[in-house]
């Protein structure tokens, strides 16, 4: 996010942006399908996050809620975190084995802008959840994890 008018602007700090982030997150966002929060509140460098998606309906993941981790390291939000599904998944753009979103294939993180959120890439992947390639693939039992 920035901030000016005309043709100045000013970069928002990291630990500010992640501060919006964090109240919005809490607050709970659109409709409550996704929400997000940190991981550790002792973390002063606010890195880990966890982030919740129920399934969308006319799905094979209708009423299912996945958990997932993110990683904001020092360089966020000028880099994408970090995206691994907790809970087991069979999407696409996720790995079978370890749970993490390949950037290469989930198109928000291959072209992340500085402007985008963890909010983003939850509401994001509850869409691409539902796309027609991921819409009725066959799901790992739920409650199982990575």
């Amino acid at each position: 996010m920035t901030l000016g008018s005309g043709g100045s602007s000013v970069v928002v700090p990291r630990n500010f942006r992640l501060l919006e982030e964090l109240e919005r997150g809490e607050k709970g966002i659109g409709d409550g399908t996704v929400s997000y929060g940190m991981d550790d509140g002792d973390d002063i460098y606010m890195r880990s996050w966890t982030g919740t998606i129920i399934g969308p309906h006319n799905s094979v993941h209708e009423g299912r809620i996945y958990q997932l981790k993110l990683f904001c390291d020092k360089d966020y939000p000028e880099k994408p975190p970090s995206v691994r599904f907790h809970s087991r998944i069979n999407m696409t753009c996720v790995n079978h084995e370890t749970g993490v979103v390949e950037p290469k294939k989930f198109d928000l993180l291959a072209n992340w802008r500085r402007e985008y959120t963890m909010e983003d890439i939850l509401v994001k992947l509850k869409k691409e959840m539902a796309a027609p390639q991921n819409r009725k693939l066959v799901q790992p039992p739920e409650g199982t994890f990575f």
